[in-house]
């Protein structure tokens, strides 16, 4: 995860091609979008870049999220 303060919130999910074919790109790149616009209301405005890791495609969607809110405190970027 990449984060720059700033007045704007922007957001960009990345998935290489090690995560495997398009469809599986697309997949990771959606649950972290999703979980990202679940907890917009708890972090500070800023330009956010994050890159999917290969194990996202196995984990459930609650553990991406307490994964990104934990990232979230690690960086600061908690309201």
């Amino acid at each position: 995860m990449y984060f720059l303060a700033s007045e704007q919130r922007k957001f960009s999910a990345v998935a290489s091609k090690k995560i495997g074919n398009s469809v599986t790109r697309n997949y990771a790149k959606r649950r972290l979008r999703a979980a990202f616009y679940n907890q917009k209301d708890a972090i500070v405005s800023g330009i956010f870049i994050l890159i999917a890791k290969k194990r996202i495609i196995d984990m459930s969607f609650e553990d991406i999220e307490r994964n990104l809110k934990w990232a979230f405190k690690k960086i600061g970027a908690v309201k």
